[in-house]
């Protein structure tokens, strides 16, 4: 009786290892807030999602951007699938699946950063973007992160050859 006890035991034990390593890599998938996290990479985070929006499954990337969104942010723009939606207008379109991107710091404080976003858009525009981010002043597991609190309208500002 107890080898036999010691064979389901051995069996649960692989199955939920096999189970956990199936599921890890979809849970590691999205990153989360860390205050280890700088403010210039919460944007390259956002951009590099927002590059490849559909690898490795549909609309990860503005998953991933509303991830780092700021609690306020996420109550005027969300829920999520309304995000989704307001990503997907024309105002925002051309951050999904664009070909290039560069980050300038305009501006820099302890609790909040301004950069300027140039965007090369699939079509081969141009536009720029004010995206700043803030430190998260409240509680629990977001406190002291960095999140997006703001990206302006588009501007236009050309084609490439």
């Amino acid at each position: 009786m107890l080898k036999k006890q010691q064979i389901i035991y051995n069996f649960f034990l692989k199955f939920i290892l096999i189970f956990l390593l199936l599921l890890k890599p979809a849970l590691a998938d999205i990153l989360k807030p860390s205050t280890e996290i700088k403010p210039e990479q919460v944007i390259k985070i956002q951009l590099s999602a927002l590059m490849k929006n559909d690898n490795p499954y549909k609309d990860r990337g503005i998953i991933q951007t509303w991830e780092f969104a700021h609690p306020n942010n996420q109550k005027m723009t969300g829920p999520l699938e309304r995000f989704k939606n307001m990503i997907k207008t024309e105002s925002y379109s051309m951050l999904l699946n664009h070909s290039n991107h560069e980050i300038l710091k305009v501006y820099m404080s302890n609790k909040v950063a301004t950069f300027e976003v140039t965007v090369l858009s699939k079509e081969k525009k141009y536009y720029k973007f004010k995206w700043q981010v803030e430190k998260y002043k409240g509680e629990g597991v977001l406190k002291d992160c960095w999140l997006t609190t703001a990206v302006s309208q588009p501007i236009p500002v050309g084609s490439s050859i």
